[in-house]
């Protein structure tokens, strides 16, 4: 069995890594969060020029094909450069969403436009009341009673709510439900929203990934910078323990998410409790570095001019997307003590009949 990524999805995240570097620095995302939109128009052709806009889009479309795999390592660069959340709802799961309806002039319509970067799209996800970035959608998917629904801006009234994150603004949507605004029903409906789901889930799960390692790097740059009694403070044990135990922690829970994204890519029956257990590891790993890193930090870590708080509150702002920590151990405890579980050995590596 082959765990290693291939070199291409390697060097795209090199080459994400590299651009966004240099394109994105935390002094932009401060200007962003005191402009009217939170997200600027040169940030988004940045997007369409690294390709990542295209990633969900089939061939057809003129996207490139790529899978849940390739998005998990793009949602990791994502995290650790602290993107706006609009990128993975449009790019992601809502062009997933969009490709799995069958023979949709909708799809046909929309999907071009979000592989060139034209359109972005908001999702209003089972059990969300809110829905984040909507007022810069062009396009709405909103879930009713098990229905998929798509709606024009024109056609809901968005009331804005706080929110910890300047960067991620939420809305309150009031709308209507119609025969002519209801894409699938049924069945249908219930398994393109679980696939929107997980995607949602593993793509906050992959954030946690990146911010928690850009946590980490800040406070190891901090420790080695910042001196007390003669030398750097990351000479003493105690900061030691804090920077090795959340490095170990980030360590243990990204091969889960690796598998997670896996299980969605190739469709497996238990991909949703895959999706879960890495929401779950990669959250108190996040949630920790948080901790971890303003401890380090002390108390600049909370001022506006330190890079920390930028990180910190997108973990904090993104805890209940998706899911909570309590709705994703119930969905897995659902499935680990189900009549044919996931314990053991055989399978986690299934032996072939």
């Amino acid at each position: 069995m082959d765990f290693t990524f291939s070199e291409a999805q390697l060097e795209r995240r090199r080459h994400i890594r590299r651009v966004l570097m240099t394109e994105v620095p935390p002094e932009l995302l401060r200007e962003q969060w005191l402009s009217e939109e939170g997200l600027s128009g040169e940030v988004w052709r940045l997007f369409v020029d690294l390709g990542l806009t295209a990633i969900s889009v089939p061939e057809a479309f003129g996207g490139a094909a790529g899978n849940d795999v390739d998005w998990m390592l793009a949602a990791q660069e994502a995290g650790y450069y602290a993107l706006p959340s609009a990128l993975l709802d449009t790019c992601w799961a809502g062009a997933g969403l969009l490709a799995a309806l069958p023979d949709s002039e909708l799809s046909q319509h929309w999907l071009p436009k979000i592989a060139n970067g034209a359109a972005r799209l908001a999702i209003g996800y089972p059990g969300q009341a809110l829905v984040a970035d909507a007022h810069v959608a062009d396009l709405l998917l909103l879930h009713h009673q098990g229905e998929l629904h798509a709606l024009l801006p024109a056609q809901v009234h968005m009331t804005r709510k706080a929110s910890l994150d300047p960067s991620r603004r939420l809305f309150e949507i009031d709308w209507r439900p119609g025969p002519q605004t209801c894409l699938a029903s049924g069945a249908l409906a219930g398994r393109l929203w679980e696939q929107a789901f997980d995607r949602g889930a593993l793509a906050v799960a992959a954030q946690y990934s990146g911010l928690a390692m850009r946590i980490l790097d800040l406070a190891i740059d901090h420790s080695t910078q910042r001196k007390q009694f003669g030398k750097s403070i990351g000479a003493f044990q105690a900061v030691k323990h804090y920077l090795a135990d959340l490095s170990m922690a980030i360590d243990f829970a990204k091969p889960v998410i690796f598998q997670a994204a896996q299980a969605v890519a190739t469709g497996d029956r238990r991909a949703s409790a895959y999706v879960s257990h890495a929401r779950l590891a990669m959250g108190d790993a996040a949630r920790l570095a948080a901790r971890h890193g303003i401890q380090v930090h002390g108390a600049s870590g909370y001022t506006w001019d330190g890079d920390l708080q930028i990180f910190a509150k997108r973990i904090w702002a993104i805890d209940g997307s998706c899911g909570s920590s309590a709705f994703h151990k119930a969905r897995l405890a659902q499935h680990l003590f189900a009549d044919q579980g996931l314990i053991g050995a055989r399978q986690t590596f299934p032996v072939a009949a």
